[in-house]
This record gives structure tokens, C-alpha cells and sequence, in this order.
């Protein structure tokens, strides 16, 4: 199957400069904005304030279900150099959906709806791939964690050859309770995993279906296996058993469609 553990890096590479389109600083604005009910990825704040306005953030974020982080004030001055007040926040380059509202507007318009669910893949560039993959095949929705996944600023987009800015991508809090939404919309539930009893081939993909990729470190989550209606492999015939997670999810979202096309879809 796929499997990013056994991989060495030889050589650090080199930080990915945030760009300032990806961040809101101070204060006030990010007060507001909390206030107002923007998203934000994550939260900086610095470590050793005693700002109270800082702290009726850190509060504000906690509530929204908003990773926050204290970091040293070098930290924040190297994302950058102007006033941040101590406070820096990490802005989406996309607007999140409704995963309900898209799975019923896919109904609607007389779709055999396909979805992507992405438990806790967090490599940007794996994350941007795979975008672009299910972009260019049609999928009508991303799914992923609002903790533990990739952020998706403007280097994601970037990644994803601009795809970010076509499919729609649902950010929720729980992946499980949602799973489980999605299979009363109509859906089946595939996950592409090792454990899969069937291989990939031989699985019904022209029907309602939401496929599940796991994290690079340790593949899907035990939960969202059980779930599962369906657990599916991919067939290996070389002697290195494992997939990067972009190639195997462009592997089962193609077959999808292959068998999607096959019957006039």
C-alpha cells in the first residue's frame, strides 16, 4: 500500500518562508476577526505576555477549536518584522464549505457524488497533489480534520496547481461524526488502506462513495477504519510494499472514474 515512514531524509530542507498574504498580526484585527467568526489555521502568541488582550484571545481561539502556540518573541520576528504585538495569525487561502451542502447540490444536479477524505495529512506538498489529482478527476469535495492536517496557505495552492481555488474543501472538527453523516447522505465509505481484504479492482466505485487516504505516519485512523464499509489495497508486484499517499490516492480516485466513465457517468 502506501506508507511515508521508512523515508530518510538525508538533508534538511530548507523552511518555507510564510508569505504575508498567509498572516494577520496585532492585536486588534485579530480580536475582530475572532469576534467576526474568521478561520484561522493557527494562532502564534508570545510566550512570556501578560497582555490581557492577548490572553482574551488565546481564550476566544480555545473556544473556536483554533490551535494556538506559544512561541518566543524571536519566533514571531522572524514570520516578521512589524508590529505583531506579540500575536500572529495563519489565514486559509481558501473559503471552507458546507460538506452537507455540497454532497446535496452534487444530488441535485444528478451527480454520482465522489468525496475525499483526507484523515491527518499533514505535508503540504502531498496535501496540494492530491488537490490537484481530485480537481482534475472530478471529485466534488475534500474532506479534512481541523486539527492535525495540512495548513493550506498560498504555498498549497501553489502546490496544487491553483486547484485549491476550484474544489470545494470542508474543514471539520469531527472527521468520525462526519464520516458518519456522509454515509447517511447515501454514501459508501472505501478507505484505501494495507488492511484492505479486496484489492482495488475489484470494488464497486460508480456508486455514492467517499474515499479515505490515512496521515503519512501511520495511515487512517482506527475508528474511520471501522467505519468503513469497504477496506481496499491497492495490488503491489514489486518488492518495495508501499505508496507514497499522493500516488495511491491518484491511483483509487482514477479507477473511480475510470469505472464512472465505463458506464456513461
Amino acid at each position: 500500500m502506501y506508507d511515508d515512514k521508512k523515508k530518510k531524509h538525508f538533508r534538511r530542507s530548507p523552511r518555507p518562508k510564510t508569505n504575508a498574504e498567509d498572516i494577520m498580526y496585532g492585536i486588534q484585527p485579530i480580536f475582530e476577526a475572532l469576534e467576526a467568526g474568521k478561520e484561522f489555521e493557527k494562532l502564534f502568541i508570545q510566550r512570556d505576555s501578560s497582555n490581557e488582550s492577548i490572553a482574551a484571545i488565546h481564550k476566544m481561539a480555545n473556544k473556536a477549536g483554533i490551535v494556538v502556540s506559544r512561541v518566543p518573541q524571536e519566533k514571531l520576528q522572524r514570520i516578521t518584522s512589524k508590529n505583531h504585538q506579540g500575536v500572529i495569525g495563519f489565514v486559509p487561502a481558501i473559503d471552507y464549505v458546507d460538506p452537507h451542502n455540497v454532497i446535496a447540490t452534487a444530488y441535485e444536479e444528478g451527480k454520482v457524488p465522489l468525496v475525499l477524505i483526507l484523515d491527518r495529512v499533514t505535508d503540504v506538498r502531498n496535501f496540494g497533489a492530491i488537490a490537484r489529482t481530485a480537481e482534475c478527476a472530478g471529485v466534488d469535495l475534500i474532506v479534512i480534520p481541523k486539527k492535525g492536517s495540512a495548513q493550506i496557505g498560498s504555498d498549497a495552492v501553489r502546490t496544487s496547481a491553483g486547484a485549491l481555488s476550484h474544489i470545494p474543501v470542508a474543514r471539520v472538527d469531527n472527521l468520525t461524526q462526519t464520516v458518519l453523516e456522509i454515509q447517511e447522505s447515501g454514501l459508501q465509505v472505501v478507505s484505501c488502506t494495507e488492511k484492505g481484504s479486496k484489492d482495488l479492482y475489484y470494488v464497486e466505485l460508480d456508486v455514492p462513495t467517499a474515499i479515505v487516504m490515512g496521515s503519512e505516519e501511520d495511515g487512517i485512523n482506527s475508528d474511520l477504519i471501522h467505519l468503513s464499509d469497504k477496506l481496499v489495497k491497492i495490488p503491489m508486484k514489486g518488492k518495495v510494499s508501499s505508496l507514497n499517499v499522493g500516488v495511491a490516492a491518484g491511483i483509487i480516485i482514477f479507477e473511480a472514474n475510470r469505472q464512472r466513465m465505463m458506464n456513461g457517468q
